[in-house]
C-alpha cells in the first residue's frame, strides 16, 4: 500500500522487524507522530479492558504513548516498552513509564501483566519471540491483543501519492505497490499473527475484531500525518516536499479534504494455564 506503507500486519516485505533502520526512524519528528496520528476505537479499548483479568498492561512499541493514554483513561496502570528513545521521551512527557528497548531484549524482571498490547507495532517485533514473550509475561487468563489501522484514503489522494512516489523516490520498498490494497490483505496478515499466537501452546483460540470508522481530513493534516510513515521518514527533506505537494494538490481538488474511512483490527487471544 503505497498510501501509508505497511505498518502493521500485512504482505512482505518478509521479516520485516529486521528492518530496524525503518523500525526505529518514526522518532524523526516525535512530536509530530504524536500530534498527527490516530487514537484507537473508544469500544476497541474498552473491550480490550473488559476482557482482561485486571488493570495492568504492556503496551509493547508504545511509541509516543497514543494508545497507552487511551488505556490509562480507562483506568489501566501502563508500562511501555518503546526502542526509540526520541518516542519513548514524548511518552514520558505525559506521565507514561517506558522503558528503552526492543520487547525481545526487555527484561521483565519477574513482572507479569493482565494484558499486553501493540498498537500498530507488532510486525517490528519477532513474531515467534514475541509471542512466546507476551504469554510469559502475561498472568493467566491475561490478554494478548495486537492491533492496528487499515489506513486506505480514496483512490483520489492514494493514486497521486503512488505516482509521486514512483516519480520522486522509486527506490522505496513500497513504490511497486498499488495504489490501494484490499481488506483482504490485511486480514490475512492478522490471520498469520494468530498463527503464531496458537504455535506458543499457551493461548486459547485467537479471535479477531473489526472496528470501522471515518474520519475527516483537512489537507494540512493529512500533509502533517504522511511523513510519520514509514519510508517517508527516511526520505530526504526535498523528496517529501514534492510528494506532499501532489498530494496536497490532488487533495485541494476535493475542496480541501476528504474522508477517511478507517478499518481498525485485532487479533486477541487469552493465556491459558495456571502460572
Amino acid at each position: 500500500m503505497p498510501t501509508l506503507p505497511p505498518e502493521q500486519p500485512g504482505p512482505p516485505p518478509a521479516r520485516p522487524h529486521e528492518a530496524r533502520q525503518t523500525a526505529e526512524s518514526f522518532g524523526t519528528d516525535a512530536q509530530r507522530y504524536d500530534q498527527a496520528r490516530p487514537g484507537y476505537p473508544d469500544a476497541l479499548v474498552a473491550r480490550i479492558v473488559a476482557g482482561s483479568p485486571g488493570p495492568e498492561v504492556l503496551d509493547v512499541g508504545t511509541g509516543t504513548g497514543i494508545a497507552a493514554r487511551q488505556f490509562q483513561a480507562a483506568g489501566c496502570a501502563v508500562l511501555g516498552v518503546e526502542p526509540d528513545a526520541r518516542m519513548a521521551d514524548v511518552a514520558r512527557a505525559a506521565g507514561l513509564p517506558v522503558e528503552v528497548t526492543t520487547f525481545e531484549a526487555w527484561a521483565p524482571a519477574g513482572r507479569t501483566f493482565d494484558a499486553v498490547i501493540a498498537a500498530q507495532s507488532w510486525h517490528w517485533v519477532d513474531p515467534v519471540a514475541g509471542a512466546v514473550k507476551a504469554a510469559r509475561v502475561l498472568r493467566p487468563a491475561g490478554r494478548l491483543a495486537i492491533f492496528g489501522h487499515v489506513f486506505e484514503p480514496p483512490a483520489e489522494v492514494a493514486e497521486p501519492f503512488a505516482a509521486a512516489c514512483r516519480r520522486v523516490a522509486p527506490d522505496l520498498p513500497f513504490s511497486d505497490q498499488p495504489a490501494r490494497r484490499p481488506l483482504e490483505v490485511y486480514r490475512a496478515g492478522y490471520a498469520a499473527v494468530a498463527d503464531r499466537i496458537r504455535e506458543t501452546g499457551q493461548f486459547g483460540e485467537p479471535e479477531h475484531w473489526r472496528f470501522d470508522w471515518e474520519r475527516d481530513y483537512p489537507r494540512d493534516q493529512w500533509l502533517a500525518l504522511l511523513p510519520t510513515t514509514g519510508g517517508l521518514t527516511r526520505l530526504a527533506p526535498d523528496k517529501t516536499a514534492a510528494i506532499l505537494d501532489a498530494v496536497g494538490t490532488a487533495i485541494d481538488a476535493l475542496g480541501g479534504r476528504f474522508t477517511m474511512r478507517y478499518t481498525t483490527l485485532a487479533t486477541t487471544a487469552v493465556r491459558t494455564g495456571g502460572s
